[in-house]
């Protein structure tokens, strides 16, 4: 392994505004980067780890490093490069290479002032288990776990919009290889969103294919991630059902936000979920790539089929690691399934991951369904995928329409691969539980930009509604799915003890609401968690969750708001949850260090002057409570019963986290704080998310008419309890907060708040509430409340005319509440009796809190019989025709005066005398329509009077007089006309009664109070109804379920109506304030910046209102700009707050700024909005003005606007503020008080100079000029008169002269607006641009270190050889093989040695020669600055741009180039390139043109089509006018070298020495001067020498003189731009922003009058070379017949043909009867091909169908494949084998069949590389022959099924036509003369079964014939052994006496005599001579010594002499 320490680095000269840089390195093409830091210091530290796998390193190994910018507005703005050579550590790899301050090189490979400092290390594995604490490096096991089988870890993306984006996903398919099975036809079927695409059907095990796939997406980026990508590889000659030949699925959001967004060349394992044990079943080359908005595809260089693909090395690096694991959920019940009212649910689990899905069984009509099942799923690991969604399916009849509730387990929450952890972690597999997962449905939350780190809300994804819970539990094993079995009744057993329940109690104590839009109905809020407290559910208990009903009134100014005041209602809900307190005390522990630190964050981020005194304080504050709270121990987890797996190890995780955190805390250094401290918030974040939360949220929802409004979703444990301590328990527990409602999604008016909430929230064990005391002031109260009705009957009030209403209900009338029904709760009693008391509340005027009202009575008349006009039935109406009050008899209110008497309003269309008419229609005698025009037929008239009556100018403020309203007294008894509320139910109730009023009712309220102490909160014992006790309520329902019974009948399937089960009679809780408290409000409002309007009209101006509670204000108004000054305080006196001092200070109320736009006719937009909290003063000695501070005004969530300097204080008023008022230290001028001086930003007097030069692309425009502003000071040129001939200004320089603030934070922004001047003197503003800051442009000519702009150092090393050599080796990747085809050099071959394609022709002089291909556009080279140095430009905008509808997809496409400059169109239609996305072009336009006015090259590719219009695909446009008058040479790239004749002539019309001179000029340099040799030059007061660029003469021959080669090396230290290609992003406007291709080209600009240009360049395509392969079958051997003792016989032949020409596929003839598997043939192959050498790829043109307009070009490797069958009669042919060979990487044959093994054709060979088997190109070596081995899958695993002898030959066209020769044995037979093959006579061979057993078995089995032979006659002496040892052991142990004879005597004289007898006579004449011969041939083996004849026969004598 090895490892890299990138510590730091320098950037010299410092760059500004400060840079963001990271450092990437790349190691064996793998691309790796540090994270980002800001500074031209950067410091890093960070560890980066390459594995090496089982490729060591070598002496040429390397590191290339990197340094770019990201913060620069142009992406990965480039600083420089360097090679670190990795040989010494191959000599010495325990040591560690430190290099220190390592010079950076540029794009021209010049040596920077840039340095970096790296570390370089090669671990081993006994290494890194020795690695701890001690580590000097550091190693990173971050690193180290992502290379692991382990799920990867996911965050979802910071910045995602809730809007729908387009989105397009690529997905291009290259090859495969190994695909498993016999003689395939491979077609690999791609699904992208559920869109399905298809390659084209291929032949063989490693089909090339070489198609891309594009589909177009339109979609919410939530909702686009979940979608997903499936790749198949099916089997085209099988049937659908078995036909899948391997898989690979993901999802679209782990491809998104894998680096670049992309997977590059990724080879992908194939695998079969249906059988997991099949392992891998081939790979698949593809890259996928998903870009959205602004995203820019990967640029990827190499060609389609690359060498280097073939090599075992990079084959085996880019091949995705696969795993296989098993998921197993073990799902056991769920609970609370609710769907519809009335309604049980028949419910299903469905399970989805990566697009597979199980199911659980279907229980039918229950909402507690117990299922106790196992669903399995196996993946691969790393699981290319973010989450597991389950679903909850209503299937009654097994119809699963409805969808319950769903929810999603996200898998880097219940997983973890060591990544957030840098020490010695290596994570956890998946768990998860036993535990709830919450369910949702219904409405869905909008989108929001969810915090960093974190995951998208459920609510956004699966809905707002609780749907209730499913228990189960999930393990991950990656052993075989046999060997992990797990009992499921111990389970269920075991897991029980997770569902034991405990009762807790949630209270909500709302303090205020305001920032409401105009409610006309009333209000309630409902509170609930679960099921518990929703008045839809009637399953459970009802509760106190409601507050009492009420208005909203109007603040005064745009807002309302519910006027509580001091009476604060309550809602108290119980519920029953597992306690899981171990498990949230840590969570809130976490959240509380996360909290602290992000707040620090804030503080830290909001101090931008990098100078300021209190940036170092505040970074010692933040790591000091960093230390403090990572040393605060998270409640352990090992000890507890109810902890899971998962518990314990995401304990260990976050404890070794915060242990990680506090020792970098004390160890870093205050350098790139803000970088440093966001990478620990991520890593803090990444570990929050707690997946095991049994509790649900708490939903507060807003209510008006029954129906849900909006609402607020608070997090259970941020309100939870905890006895632990305050550090355990929630954030808001107890404490106040603000919560701002929002509308479900697709509800609500746009860009409205519904409300703006404050409340204080409680949430624990009943238990745990006995001392429950929220706030520090209130009482709590509880009040039964029933309203008594009547109506007017015959002028008589009483209950005659109710009708349906009943005499006692609620306050809506729905609900009889009669007051004897009423029974108090169990534990309560009545305190008092009940008393009328009028809901003031609900009686507030609508005119209150406004200033003036504007009063209207209607006079209404209609025609007698005589045709005249008389007063109505109803003469006075409102506008509906309501009666009111005569004119004459309304009354002025007190406390108003009329300002205008009653007149007749003649502004609208009536006649003059105000009179409308029309015809009136039953029933309500109203006409539909009005008229002003008297006709004869009308029936109706009416006109409208009103007047205008003011509020007087009391002592009372108007919330005083609204407080007197609430607060006046009212009579404790109930009295028979006391207390009455006057008018009809849906309107507004009034104490007084009017002529309208048929209806009255009055409220009845009794307090209750609580008998005794139970030792819990009373408000928690208010449960169930107080009309029935507890036991009649259960009596019934027991009742109820009694006559359902057991039957699932219709009655079972609906529930009861809700009046039958629970009526709405709870009583009310109210916290009741009595000692209000007054503060007063300053807001220092000073500057906006950046506003970037898009509607451009003078008389707009702009206001800030600022909202504060229930109180608001508004600034002056400004006239509309880009950087409005106010510099104005607004100040709020006497705001009124009941809660204690303490409690607001801890949590104050936010302060909401507001920026509004008025047109002329007085019509407001809001612009934008911002909150935050003021700074708080309870003593005002201790006051010190807070600082400005810029805030954000956002409009939309996550779409910032623009920001605001502003700064707020809330001061409590007490005696001592009274002394000494804060008001009086602020300025009064010009009627509005301005900022006190000591907050007020420092001016100084500056000057801006501005040179301007004209404008471009101003389309219908007559006379534009340029309008400048900057603060309140502006400047104009004067108009351009006629701008089509010549658009530039003629006043070039502006002059602006102004005060500016000195602090960098303050600076202002400069507005670019360009006015057209048209007819009758209008000015239309047509194009605007802001310039943010004009910090990067400020200069001070005056100061000390003022430094004038130089030239670019000039500076020549002696080392330029050295680093030209590592230019060379490594930057451009040379090949290192070498090609030896014989043609000339050309333009194509530049562009190969450029990219360093390793197929690229090698040529001795290339380095004379070679080109830069960048990557991107040429302005976006950060070396050039944008081409822009002569002047900048800014883009213009007028109108906001708009979204298009999505285009649905793309496929294929026959492009074609328009080029458009001015009004000149050049381009062929008729030339297009049909059925290809990645044409080439190769075609030179030329045109002639003239800069300024036609300066925009539009480079336009289209679609052809045959009947349709053409598509357009994508434009890109080049200003000609930046590259001509650039200061980089930019019109023409320099050429690498001075060519007067060859292939590369110098194109320029200068000379290099003229360039030069002119350079020089434009840099105002002397011009150079050269020596009289032209060897020496004196330039820029230094001499250059020649020879210090060329050290040895060149030997090329066309090469310049020297003056020119001299001036050349001059200009490319210059950095000008280089002999060149870029590379273009195309666009459409069908999808804005989406990059559609790229195009790579150049462009050259040659001004006439210079002169002629040079020779144009020829760049059109090479032509592919015919060539001729001619491979000769000779014969077979080996071949596995697979035979049998019946069927011995084969009839082989062999086809062969070559990829992508399947059609001329060739067979031999057939060798029949072969019994050994051998077979001759002598047989002649020729296939003839278009091969295109430089890319090594085959080309041939064809339509794909009959129908096709035109052939499509394809593309294919030069690969042959040869396979053997056995012929049969009557069945299809056997397949016995095959053969693929690369022809230009192919194994070397063997030279006999027995050297010839199956190793020849390995891939991934496992030796090393001196000892791997040689491969060679057939295109060097012209021809070869010998044995290959062919192959056959048996088994799933590929093994050698023959050898064929074969002669290759490739032969170009023209030696094809003279040495011709015939296929198979026709003629010409020559080259070689093939004869027919000696083929035996098989036939009268098998009539010898001596003959068929040699055939059959000898031959082939010989080998075992002859071991089982050896075998035997060993057995066989073993058994003469065995048989004889008892004989030879009784001869021994016995020894009998020999008795000798005669025959002694005859042995005698055979031992003593000689041997005269001849052993060769061939007559034996008697037994006695027959034995003489036997005898003595023994006896020759008894001569020896005489002691030895002795021991044998011990009776012999000794023997004679």
């Amino acid at each position: 392994m090895l490892q890299l320490v990138v510590e730091s680095a320098k950037i010299n000269p410092p760059l500004s505004p400060p840079p963001r840089p990271c450092v990437s390195a790349y190691f064996r093409d793998v691309k790796k980067r540090t994270h980002e830091v800001e500074g031209n210091n950067p410091t890093w530290n960070e560890t980066l780890i390459w594995h090496l796998w089982d490729r060591p390193l070598q002496n040429d190994s390397f590191l290339q490093i990197i340094l770019r910018d990201l913060g620069s507005t142009k992406k990965d703005r480039f600083i420089g490069l360097a090679t670190v050579m990795l040989q010494p550590l191959v000599k010495k790899p325990s040591e560690v290479l430190f290099v220190k301050d390592l010079t950076l090189l540029n794009h021209l490979m010049m040596s920077t002032d840039c340095t970096v400092t790296l570390q370089v290390a090669l671990m081993r594995n006994q290494d890194i288990e020795k690695i701890g604490d001690g580590d000097l490096l550091g190693l990173s096991t971050r690193e180290t776990a992502r290379q692991e089988l382990m799920v990867p870890s996911y965050t979802m993306p910071v910045a995602l919009s809730m809007k729908p984006q387009h989105f397009q996903v690529r997905v291009k398919v290259f090859e495969g290889r190994q695909l498993m099975g016999n003689n395939i036809k491979p077609v690999v079927k791609v699904v992208i969103g559920g869109y399905q695409h298809n390659t084209r059907i291929k032949m063989g095990n490693n089909p090339f294919f070489n198609e891309i796939f594009f589909q177009n997406f339109h979609e919410v980026p939530a909702k686009f991630f979940d979608e997903t990508i499936l790749i198949q590889v099916m089997n085209s000659t099988l049937m659908r059902f078995n036909a899948e030949i391997g898989r690979f699925q993901t999802d679209i959001g782990f491809i998104y936000h894998s680096p670049g967004h992309t997977l590059m060349r990724k080879w992908l394992g194939l695998c079969q979920p249906n059988e997991p044990n099949n392992g891998v079943r081939g790979y698949l080359k593809v890259t996928i790539c998903v870009l959205g908005v602004g995203d820019q595809a990967l640029v990827d260089q190499k060609p389609p089929y690359a060498a280097d693909d073939t090599t075992t090395k990079i084959f085996k690096s880019t091949v995705v690691p696969i795993n296989m694991a098993y998921l197993q959920f073990f799902i056991y019940c769920a609970e609370d399934l609710h769907l519809k009212k009335h309604h049980l649910v028949s419910p299903m689990l469905e399970v989805e991951l990566i697009g597979e899905k199980l199911k659980t069984n279907v229980l039918s009509q229950t909402e507690n369904p117990i299922w106790n099942q196992i669903l399995t799923f196996q993946i691969q690991l790393p699981c290319l995928s973010s989450y597991i969604k389950f679903r909850i399916l209503d299937c009654p009849k097994n119809s699963c329409r409805d969808e319950i509730g769903t929810v999603s387990l996200f898998l880097n929450q219940i997983s973890s691969t060591g990544a957030e952890i840098e020490g010695p972690y290596s994570g956890f597999l998946p768990s998860f539980g036993p535990s709830f997962l919450i369910l949702h449905g219904g409405k869905k939350a909008p989108f929001r930009i969810q915090e960093e780190g974190t995951n998208i809300s459920s609510s956004v994804k699966d809905g707002l509604a609780y749907r209730g819970r499913v228990f189960l539990e999930l393990f991950t094993h990656v052993s075989s799915h046999q060997e992990f079995k797990r009992d499921l009744s111990s389970q269920v057993t075991s897991v029980e003890r997770h569902q034991n329940r405990k009762k807790y109690g949630l209270c909500v104590i709302f303090l205020s609401c305001t920032m409401m839009p105009d409610f006309k109905d009333l209000i309630q809020f409902e509170v609930s968690i679960g099921h518990y407290g929703n008045k839809m559910d009637l399953s459970y208990k009802p509760l106190v969750s409601t507050t009492q009903c009420s208005p909203v009134i109007y603040d005064g100014n745009i807002y309302h708001y519910v006027p509580w005041y001091n009476s604060k209602p309550v809602v108290a809900v119980t519920s029953f949850w597992e306690d899981s307190s171990f498990r949230m005390n840590c969570l809130n522990l976490l959240y509380f260090t996360r909290d602290r630190l992000k707040a620090n964050l804030d503080t830290l981020k909001s101090i931008r002057n990098p100078r300021d005194p209190a940036l170092l304080p505040q970074w010692e504050k933040l790591l000091k409570e960093l230390v403090e709270d990572c040393k605060h121990p998270l409640p352990c987890m090992t000890d507890k019963l109810k902890a899971t797996d998962l518990d314990k190890k995401r304990w260990q995780l976050r404890s070794r986290l915060l242990q990680e955190l506090a020792q970098k805390a004390k160890q870093v250094k205050p350098r790139n704080m803000v970088a440093t401290v966001e990478d620990w918030l991520y890593r803090l974040n990444a570990v929050l998310p707690e997946p095991q939360m049994t509790l649900p949220d708490v939903m507060i929802w807003l209510m008006s008419k029954e129906q849900r409004v909006a609402y607020a979703q608070v997090p259970a444990h941020s309100i939870l309890f905890s006895p632990t301590g305050a550090l355990h328990s929630g954030r808001f527990c107890g404490k106040i907060q603000t919560l701002l409602l929002q509308y479900p999604e697709g509800e609500g008016q746009k860009d409205t708040l519904p409300a703006h909430l404050r409340v204080c929230m409680w949430l624990g064990n009943v238990t745990d509430s006995k001392d429950l005391q929220l706030l520090r002031q209130g009482e709590v109260v509880v009040y039964a409340e029933t309203y008594e009705n009547q109506a007017k009957y015959k002028d008589q009030w009483g209950q005659q005319g109710l009708y349906r209403c009943p005499n006692f209900s609620d306050v809506m009338g729905h609900k009889a509440l009669p007051k004897e029904d009423f029974h108090v709760p169990q534990g309560w009693h009545w305190q008092g009796k009940w008393t009328v008391e009028p809901q003031r509340r609900l009686l507030l005027n609508i005119d209150i809190n406004k200033s003036q009202v504007l009063e209207e009575v209607y006079e209404n008349q209609w025609r007698d019989t005589a045709g005249a006009w008389v007063p109505a039935a109803i003469p006075n109406t409102d506008v509906n025709g309501d009666p009111v009050e005569a004119r004459e008899n309304v009354k002025c209110p007190q406390g108003w005066h009329v300002k205008e008497n009653w007149v007749v309003e003649l502004n609208h269309a009536v006649d003059d005398e105000g009179w409308e008419y029309g015809v009136g229609i039953e029933p309500s005698g109203l006409p539909q329509v009005w008229n002003s025009v008297e006709k004869t037929y009308y029936s109706c008239r009416r006109r409208r009077w009103v007047r205008l009556r003011c509020r007087n100018h009391g002592k009372l403020s108007l919330e005083q007089e609204t407080l007197s309203f609430l607060q006046l007294h009212h009579p404790s008894q109930a009295e028979e006309e006391e207390g009455w509320e006057y008018g009809t139910f849906g309107s507004k109730f009034h104490l007084n009664p009017q002529p309208q009023s048929r209806f009255r009712r009055r409220c009845w309220r009794r307090r209750l109070a609580l008998n005794r102490d139970k030792g819990i909160a009373p408000i928690f014992l208010l449960e169930g109804s107080m009309s029935l006790d507890l036991k009649e309520q259960a009596r019934k329902e027991e009742n109820r379920r009694l006559t359902q019974g057991p039957d699932k009948t219709i009655r079972s399937y609906w529930r009861p109506a809700p009046e039958d089960i629970h009526p709405y009679d709870l009583p009310f809780i109210y916290c009741i304030f009595n000692r209000p408290h007054y503060y007063q409000l300053f807001c220092y409002i000073y500057q906006a910046r950046n506003i970037m309007s898009y509607q451009f009209q003078t008389s707009q101006v702009l206001f800030i209102r600022l909202v504060f509670l229930n109180y608001s204000q508004c600034t002056q108004a400004l006239r509309s700009s880009a950087a409005p000054t106010w510099a104005q305080t607004l100040i709020f006196q006497h705001l009124l707050l009941y809660e204690d001092p303490e409690d607001t200070k801890a949590s104050p109320p936010l302060v909401v700024l507001e920026l509004w736009q008025q047109d002329s006719q007085g019509k407001e937009t809001l612009w934008g909005r911002s909150m935050w909290s003021p700074v708080v003063w309870l003593d005002v000695q201790n006051r010190i003005l807070p600082p400005l501070r810029w805030h954000p005004l956002v409009k939309l969530p996550g779409e910032e606007e623009c920001e605001i300097l502003v700064s707020c204080e809330l001061i409590l008023e007490t005696e001592s503020l009274k002394e000494r008022p804060p008001i009086l230290s602020v300025p009064w001028k010009n009627g509005v008080y301005t900022l006190p001086k000591s907050i007020q930003p420092t001016l100084k007097k500056m000057a801006v100079e501005i040179l301007t030069w004209g404008l471009r692309n101003m389309k219908r425009v007559r006379s534009p000029q340029l309008l400048v502003e900057c603060l309140e000071e502006s400047l104009q040129t004067e108009p351009i008169r006629d701008f089509q001939t010549n658009p530039n200004f003629t006043q070039s320089v502006l002059f602006l002269t102004l005060f500016m603030p000195m602090e960098d934070v303050y600076a202002p922004s400069l507005t670019l607006k360009v006015v057209d001047n048209q007819d009758f003197g209008r000015q239309t503003v047509v194009g605007q641009a802001n310039i943010n800051s004009l910090q990067p442009y400020f200069c001070d000519p005056w100061a000390d270190d003022y430094v004038p702009p130089q030239l670019p150092m000039l500076s020549v090393k002696k080392y330029q050889k050295l680093l030209d050599y590592l230019y060379e080796k490594f930057w451009l990747s040379p090949s290192k093989t070498q090609d030896e085809y014989h043609h000339e050099v050309d333009w194509w071959s530049k562009l190969f040695w450029a990219t360093g394609d390793v197929k690229s022709l090698q040529y001795k002089y290339k380095d004379y020669h070679t080109l830069k291909v960048y990557d991107c556009e040429l302005e976006a080279v950060p070396a050039f600055k944008g081409l822009q140095d002569f002047c900048e430009t800014f883009k213009l905008y007028q109108e906001e741009p708009k979204l298009d509808s999505p285009v649905v997809g793309e496929f294929k496409c026959d492009p074609y180039v328009i080029l458009k400059l001015g009004q000149t169109k050049m381009g062929n239609r008729d030339k297009y390139h049909p059925n290809t996305l990645d044409p080439i072009f190769g075609i030179m336009f030329e045109l002639s043109c003239i800069i300024p006015l036609e300066k925009d090259l539009e480079i336009q590719l289209y679609d052809f089509d045959l009947f349709s219009p053409d598509d357009k695909i994508g434009t890109t446009v080049i200003d000609l006018e930046n590259r001509l008058l650039s200061g980089f040479g930019a019109r023409c790239g320099l050429s690498k070298s001075y060519c007067q004749s060859g292939p590369f002539r110098w194109r320029d019309q200068m000379t290099p020495s003229f360039l030069l001179e002119r350079h020089a000029k434009q840099k105002g340099l002397p011009p150079p001067l050269f020596s009289p040799e032209e060897d020496t030059v004196f330039y820029n007061g230094k001499n250059f020498k020649l020879q210090s660029f060329e050290p040895t003469p060149p030997t090329l021959h066309y090469l310049g003189p020297k003056k020119e080669r001299l001036a050349l090396y001059l200009l490319h230290t210059q950095g000008l731009v280089p002999e060149h290609v870029e590379t273009r992003t195309l666009y459409s406007d069908s999808q804005p922003g989406i990059d559609q291709g790229k195009v790579q080209m150049w462009v050259d600009i040659f001004p006439k009058k210079l002169g002629p240009p040079g020779p144009p360049v020829n760049i059109r395509p090479r032509k592919p070379r015919r060539y001729e392969l001619r491979c000769i079958i000779w014969k077979t051997a080996q071949v596995d017949l697979r035979r049998t003792l019946t069927s011995g016989i084969s009839d082989i032949y062999v086809k062969g043909w070559m990829v992508g020409l399947e059609k001329d596929m060739q067979k031999t003839d057939i060798h029949y009867y072969s019994l050994t598997g051998e077979s001759t043939f002598n047989w002649r192959f020729i296939f003839s091909m278009d091969y295109l050498a430089a890319e090594h790829m085959c080309v041939q043109s064809q339509k794909e169908y009959i129908w096709s307009l035109d052939p499509t070009v394809i593309k294919f490797p030069a690969r042959l494949i040869i396979q053997i069958w056995d012929n049969n009669v009557f069945s299809t042919d056997d397949f016995l084998g095959v053969l693929e060979l690369d022809l230009f990487d192919m194994p070397l044959p063997a030279r006999h069949a027995s050297k010839c093994s199956i190793r020849m054709m390995e891939t991934d060979s496992k030796w090393p590389y001196f000892l791997q088997y040689k491969h060679f190109s057939l295109f060097k070596k012209k021809t070869v022959t010998g044995w290959w081995p062919s192959q056959v899958l048996d088994g799933g695993k590929w093994r050698m099924s023959g050898k064929v002898k074969m002669t290759l030959e490739i032969l170009s066209e023209k030696e094809a036509l003279i040495r011709p020769a015939g296929r198979g044995q026709s003629e010409p037979n020559q080259y070689p003369t093939l004869h027919p093959p000696l083929r035996p006579n098989t036939m009268f061979l098998l009539r010898s079964p001596i003959t068929i057993f040699c055939r059959i078995f000898w031959k082939r089995y010989h080998f075992k014939i002859i071991i089982a032979i050896i075998i035997l006659f060993l057995a066989l002496m073993l058994f003469n052994f065995i048989y004889s040892t008892p004989n030879y052991l009784a001869m021994s142990w016995i020894k009998p006496k020999l008795r000798l004879n005669a025959p002694i005597k005859i042995s005698t004289n055979i031992i003593n005599q000689p041997n005269l007898s001849n052993v060769h006579s061939p007559i034996l004449t008697s037994q006695h001579l027959n034995l003489n011969p036997t005898i003595d041939h023994e006896l020759k083996h008894l001569q020896g010594p005489m002691n030895h004849l002795q021991d044998i026969f011990p009776e012999l004598p000794a023997p004679r002499d």
